[in-house]
């Protein structure tokens, strides 16, 4: 399955999904997406590059740090921030990390009125099948 095709069964999958995307975090590239609306590239851009940022920014990676030595894990690059939800005025954010490509992340965006519970459990079953399609 290609990830254009992923992207789109997922989009239709998720409750009220407005827009399915794959990051590559290491390049800021957005990979590929799928929206019911025409957005401007530059849009599109501010989109990859926020996700690294939630994910892979100063702040963030400095929390990661303290909390494996907090805990006493060694540092082994791996992440403790698996999904980010923003819920903003009239939208759900869902940003999930590859579990293959930690440098990857899905990008689900749904209407504020989507079931929570409903969006985050189909966001979840959507990354593999995306995962599998990159």
């Amino acid at each position: 399955m290609s990830l254009d095709t992923a992207l789109a069964k997922a989009q239709q999958s998720l409750p009220e999904c407005v827009a399915a995307g794959y990051v590559d975090m290491s390049t800021g590239m957005l990979l590929g997406v799928k929206t019911v609306d025409s957005h401007p590239q530059e849009v599109l851009d501010l989109v990859a590059a926020a996700t690294a940022d939630l994910f892979q920014g100063q702040s963030v990676t400095a929390i990661e740090k303290l909390f494996r030595r907090s805990r006493g894990h060694a540092e082994d690059g791996s992440h403790y921030f698996k999904e980010i939800i923003v819920f903003s005025e009239n939208l759900l954010h869902v940003f999930i990390r590859s579990k293959k490509q930690r440098d990857q992340s899905a990008v689900f965006v749904c209407r504020g009125s989507a079931n929570i519970g409903m969006v985050i459990a189909k966001s979840r079953a959507a990354l593999g099948e995306i995962e599998n399609a990159v």
